[in-house]
């Protein structure tokens, strides 16, 4: 047998049967087509349905009988396809995230422009005697509504006419030739495409034009006036313009006076007016940076860096001269940013360097416009991407940097398959496209910072602010103190008085809530005392069900106190405050301030985050009040005071990072204080005020915070010392999520010995127990944790792949869902 070369697909299909990859052959018209990551249609399973698949690899094969194999039905030739370096990159993510083939490939590809083949229904003839000619109520139901609708799909039909049995119908037509059926590709989102009107005579020619018009054709003559110093023009801004007919400018064009045509128009991400943003000088700490990474790249390619550089140090200006060095070499870019709110910003100032070299890439933006701006990538129009954590897929094929900014920040791993990391993402594909990684934050993760410290990244520092100004002054306000002085509000007398002050002195102020995370924690509010896990440093949380406090550790339980074991005040309570309650607050106190709230429910719509942006840089702002997409990365030099509502939210939260996360929001809340020429003052409320993160926090000293944090992960060995697994476990049925998930552990155990017969390692295993929150849209949920050293991780997913498909396979329990998470941003 000849040698034959052999397509391996994934197939547009979400079933785990079916995540595996299908091997079809390639017809000799499609031999030259067929190239790894093209989309392709294949005729799949028992009926041959035409499913969207793509190439993932080809191989050689002698001993394949040829014959046997279904063919590819169509290559398809639009611009969404994947590079092979991004088809190596999904086998990666696959591997590592325990995700499904369909899962990574569509997490790569821009929404909605999944193919599908859909059978269109149209009528042979027109002519209304063909009822005649169907004697069957339902065939002429059929027909009935074809010659009024036109061609339409199935479904429709059926639900038009209410045939519930429409086959036979349908059939019967068709053998009667009645009716037609065509298949025709077609994808949520597509090119856009306008009329526009082309002038096909010259100036000279109008007078002689309009006396051949017919007198009383008076719009094509205003037609005709309104094109005759215009080349070409939209029929829309045409038809506006001259609140013309359509008939008019079809009776021009019948005339030979103008030309309709249709064009492809691309709907722009990047709207608004972009002002130059000027090239600013370096200072010494800047360009030992930039010559650094820069000369790294030329000499070595892949490397990966951390700049670690406080709140104003100028990190932003460092991302764009080091861009204009990669893309003078020819080489590309992408530049990711942890929230949308930090986009238009960051968009402003890359656009303002490099004009039309910039495309945009996040969720916040139309199916249409990611579309079109992910064309303009792969096209090579543009060099730059900047987005969210999706835009490390961005379609570049010479890739030079990848640039992570404020890498500290939870918005970079995904919470849903595939549940990836996209700075180990990032990593791997700079690994792969000979690229430099650069991460960088005022505040990096403590595992950033020991991979630096240990020399896995190469550590750079800017210790201080480009203008050579101080950091602001952050005073910590002790609210046990107020409260002992009959002040229950939710502001000091120091905050209410500042923020007064500045309303006075035409300033803006920033109020934050540190309001991450769901759980209840219990605190005194007379000594600040809150109840924690003695075995493992973690706030307790509190289970209203069964009135319980418990660690989502190690499973240790307590009863809630009534009074504080540690002051015996009653003032013991479950801790909990809203930006809407603030809000409200603030309007009473200050009538007077033009006050806006920035949170996840006042930025659901489209541009919101660009408005609230706009009107706090012309100062229509006096008070910002919002969570934690205010707390990084903007810059507003007229802000001269930052006031944190209470420091203590996310300090107790029952997770490992707590300490971490508030030293990272004060520190970066506070950075937002003083950027311009005005000084910066910082009001921390906390009824903590002698934890560690508070006080290193109050004088921004992110080593000494490091040296406190990396001691206490390593005593309990946290990451970076070890990896944490989640698996959740999820269900309707209470009865079978506790069943399912007491299998799915044991198996896990049974596995483990199996491979490795380390029973260390089964001891690492805790759970499964109750989720933290136990119960989320009406389904049960229950928890199994491990802790797994690095030299183990790849064992270990290997084991949770095999546990997860055989439970899918076999079914053990009806509705039961398997959800499994590397390194979590939390266990919550």
């Amino acid at each position: 047998m000849t040698c034959k070369i052999f397509a391996e697909v994934v197939v547009d299909n979400t079933s785990s049967s079916t995540d595996k990859l299908f091997t079809y052959s390639i017809p000799s018209k499609y031999e030259k087509d067929a190239k790894i990551g093209r989309k392709v249609l294949v005729p799949f399973g028992r009926g041959n349905k035409l499913v969207e698949g793509m190439i993932i690899n080809l191989i050689n094969h002698t001993d394949v009988d040829f014959d046997r194999l279904k063919p590819i039905k169509t290559v398809l030739h639009d611009s969404i396809f994947l590079s092979e370096n991004l088809i190596k990159l999904s086998l990666w993510i696959k591997d590592m995230y325990m995700a499904q083939y369909s899962e990574v490939i569509k997490t790569m590809m821009p929404s909605g422009t999944t193919n599908k083949v859909i059978e269109l229904i149209s009528l042979t003839c027109k002519e209304e005697d063909i009822y005649h000619k169907v004697k069957s109520k339902n065939g002429i139901k059929i027909l009935e509504y074809l010659f009024k609708y036109g061609e339409s799909d199935l479904q429709k039909i059926k639900e038009a006419t209410g045939i519930t049995n429409i086959n036979p119908s349908i059939n019967l037509l068709l053998k009667n030739s009645l009716i037609q059926i065509d298949k025709r590709i077609s994808a949520e989102v597509n090119k856009k495409y306008e009329k526009f009107i082309y002038k096909k005579f010259s100036g000279k020619d109008r007078d002689n034009i309009l006396g051949n018009i017919a007198p009383n054709a008076t719009k094509q003559k205003e037609i005709i006036k309104y094109i005759q110093d215009k080349e070409v023009v939209s029929l829309k801004e045409l038809m506006i313009d001259t609140n013309c007919s359509l008939s008019s400018v079809k009776s021009l064009e019948e005339k030979g006076y103008l030309k309709i045509e249709e064009i492809e128009v691309r709907r722009e991400a990047i709207t608004k007016e972009i002002h130059l943003y000027k090239k600013l000088d370096l200072t010494k700490d800047q360009q030992k940076c930039v010559d650094a990474i820069y000369n790294d790249y030329v000499e070595n390619g892949f490397n990966k860096f951390l700049i670690h550089g406080v709140t104003g140090s100028g990190k932003t200006e460092i991302y764009l001269q080091l861009i204009e060095k990669i893309l003078d070499m020819g080489k590309e870019a992408i530049v990711l940013v942890p929230e949308i709110s930090l986009t238009p910003q960051t968009v402003e100032r890359f656009a303002g360097r490099f004009k039309n070299k910039v495309a945009v890439l996040h969720s916040g933006l139309s199916y249409g416009e990611r579309y079109d701006e992910w064309r303009k990538i792969k096209a090579g129009e543009v060099q730059i991407a900047v987005g969210a954590r999706s835009a490390i897929f961005a379609p570049f094929d010479n890739l030079g940097l990848i640039i992570i900014d404020e890498e500290h920040e939870t918005s970079y791993k995904s919470s849903i398959n595939p549940k990836y990391n996209a700075i180990e993402v990032g990593e791997k594909r700079c690994e792969i496209e000979n690229a430099t990684l650069i991460l960088g934050s005022a505040t990096p993760s403590i595992e950033s910072y020991y991979k630096a410290k240990e020399g896995e990244y190469k550590l750079l520092e800017l210790p201080n602010r480009v203008n050579n100004k101080s950091l602001p002054k952050i005073e910590v306000i002790d609210m046990k103190t107020e409260l002992d002085n009959g002040n229950k509000s939710m502001f000091s007398n120091e905050l209410y008085n500042a923020i007064r002050d500045n309303l006075n002195n035409k300033k803006q102020t920033i109020l934050f809530l540190n309001r991450r995370g769901f759980s209840t924690f219990v605190s005194c509010r007379k000594c600040g005392f809150v109840v924690k896990c003695k075995e493992c440093d973690i706030a307790l949380t509190y289970h209203g069900a069964q009135n319980i406090l418990k660690c989502h550790y190690c499973g240790y339980t307590f009863k809630p106190p009534t009074v504080c074991p540690s002051c015996q005040s009653k003032y013991i309570k479950y801790f909990g405050i809203g930006t809407q309650k603030v809000e409200d607050e603030v309007k009473k106190l200050f009538p007077q301030g033009r006050i806006v709230r920035m949170d996840m429910d006042t930025t659901s719509t489209k541009g919101s985050h660009e408005r609230i942006f706009e009107k706090m840089k012309k100062g229509s702002i006096d008070i910002l009040i919002g969570t934690q997409m205010i707390s990084k990365g903007l810059d507003f030099p007229n802000v001269t005071l930052v006031g944190i509502i209470a420091a203590d939210t996310t300090l107790n939260i029952p997770d490992f990072k707590a300490s971490e996360r508030t030293f990272q929001l004060l520190t970066q809340v506070g950075g937002r204080a003083g950027r311009g020429e005005y000084e910066g003052r910082v009001i921390l409320q906390t009824y903590e005020p002698d934890h560690y993160s508070i006080l290193t926090a109050q004088y921004h000293d992110y080593i000494s915070f490091y040296e406190k944090e990396i001691s206490i992960r390593k005593a309990f060995d946290y990451p970076p010392f070890t990896n944490i697994v989640s698996i959740i476990v999820s269900g309707e049925n209470e009865k079978d999520v506790f069943e399912s998930s007491k299998q799915i552990a044991n198996k896990i155990k049974e596995d483990i010995i199996k491979e490795t017969n380390d029973l260390d390692l089964v001891n690492k295993i805790i759970g499964p127990m109750e989720a933290p929150i136990y119960r989320i849209k009406g389904r049960f949920r229950r928890q199994i944790i491990i802790k797994i050293k690095e030299s183990r991780l790849s064992l270990i997913i290997k084991v949770l792949d095999r546990v997860n498909k055989e439970s899918r396979t076999k079914n053990y329990f009806e509705n039961i869902r398997i959800s499994t998470d590397i390194n979590p941003v939390s266990i919550i």
